[in-house]
């Protein structure tokens, strides 16, 4: 697809360039017709200037009166259609009484008198005001419409983003206090190298999980790096207990993915499976392409639903003492995020293998980064009425 070698600009960018414009065309169209009806008539030349001068009189009456549409389009539609019924009346009768001026100066005394000059061009003063009004209203009333609208996107826009970042930001509270409980365990026991290892996983972790967009998506090599850095901070907790296994085809590693969408995945597996399990378990990720979608699925061999703790693990709530405590994360995230970046466009589901153990499959769309991302709009500010 070819690109413009310009930008091109909203007509109503500008409200004020727009109405000049608007009112340079409107009245130059009137003008015209008018001018031609007079020379297919068979008047003089002269006529001309007749015509100017009339135009000249709506033109100016209304810019008047766009300073005061201005005032009531925004008022209740009790004043601002009651004011207007009044005014515009009088604005007609005004434009009607020149024009019969300018016409008893241009023709002179004749058989027509004032009176009939003057209801003469009442009605066609009247046709081009009202016409003109109405599209002013209507101009007007249509651009506040889109401005709603344009709000309302940005609104939806807004909560969405807010929405995506409360579950991107949902850590499990209770890893972060293993940790540092962890580390500080390492440093009363003056393990200083593993301590600083530990602290040193835990800051980029951290800062991983601050610095990138909440709805920004990474690639599936950059996920897994960040899942590593995750599973050693665990590793040096769990040990031995916790094995795990990566099975990522090459070819999907470019592929984008909401960033640390696996993560409270693998946090799942450790909670339900490693943790309970005195021989721990394995954590097995694995990516594929499955025709246009990226296939990820994330398994371990732990007790799976066969527990108690299946309607927890599911839900992500466990139990303390009787009391509900929060995890922050769990399935029904991933699958909330999910939702939120791609609508009915992907699949999550979790299961039972037959060799047992718990798994959760997620397709994606197959997407890579734009290496050449377009250029984005101008900003553009709210409208007012012309």
């Amino acid at each position: 697809m070819a690109v413009l070698p310009f930008r091109p600009t909203p007509f109503f960018a500008n409200k004020n360039r727009a109405f000049w414009r608007l009112q340079a065309v409107g009245w130059g169209g009137a003008m015209l017709l008018r001018a031609m009806s007079g020379i297919a008539n068979g008047l003089a030349l002269s006529y001309l200037v007749l015509v100017l001068l009339q135009t000249i009189t709506g033109f100016s009456i209304t810019l008047i009166l766009s300073v005061i549409y201005r005032q009531l389009i925004n008022r209740r539609p009790i004043i601002t259609w009651g004011v207007t019924a009044v005014l515009l009346p009088f604005a007609v009768a005004l434009y009607a009484f020149i024009d019969a001026w300018v016409n008893g100066l241009y023709y002179g005394t004749s058989a027509v008198g004032f009176a009939q000059r003057f209801i003469g061009g009442f009605y066609i003063d009247a046709t081009l005001l009202m016409s003109w009004s109405a599209l002013y209203y209507a101009i007007n009333f249509f651009l506040q419409i889109e401005e709603q609208n344009d709000q309302l996107i940005q609104l939806e826009n807004q909560a969405t983003s807010a929405q995506l970042a409360m579950l991107r930001y949902q850590l499990n509270p209770h890893f972060l206090f293993n940790t540092l409980n962890s580390i500080s365990t390492l440093v009363l026991l003056k393990q200083t190298e593993p301590a600083n290892a530990m602290l040193s996983r835990l800051s980029s972790f951290l800062r991983y999980t601050l610095v990138n967009e909440p709805a920004g998506r990474v690639t599936v090599a950059q996920e897994v790096e960040t899942l590593k850095l995750y599973l050693d901070i665990e590793r040096m907790r769990f040990e031995e207990r916790l094995r795990t296994s990566f099975r990522i085809d090459p070819v999907t590693e470019p592929a984008l993915l909401p960033s640390l969408l696996l993560q409270p995945l693998v946090e799942n597996a450790i909670k339900y499976a490693v943790s309970p399990q005195e021989a721990g378990a394995e954590i097995t990720i694995a990516a594929q392409l499955v025709g246009p979608n990226l296939r990820i699925t994330v398994s371990d061999t732990g007790p799976g639903l066969q527990n108690n703790a299946a309607s927890n693990r599911l839900s992500g709530v466990t139990f303390d003492g009787g009391e509900p405590v929060s995890t922050g994360v769990g399935l029904a995230n991933i699958r909330d995020r999910l939702a939120q970046a791609y609508g009915e466009d992907h699949r999550f589901e979790t299961m039972e293998p037959p060799e047992g153990g718990f798994a959760v499959l997620i397709e994606l769309p197959y997407e890579r980064r734009d290496p050449n991302p377009a250029v984005p709009g101008a900003d553009q500010r709210p409208l007012q009425a012309l």
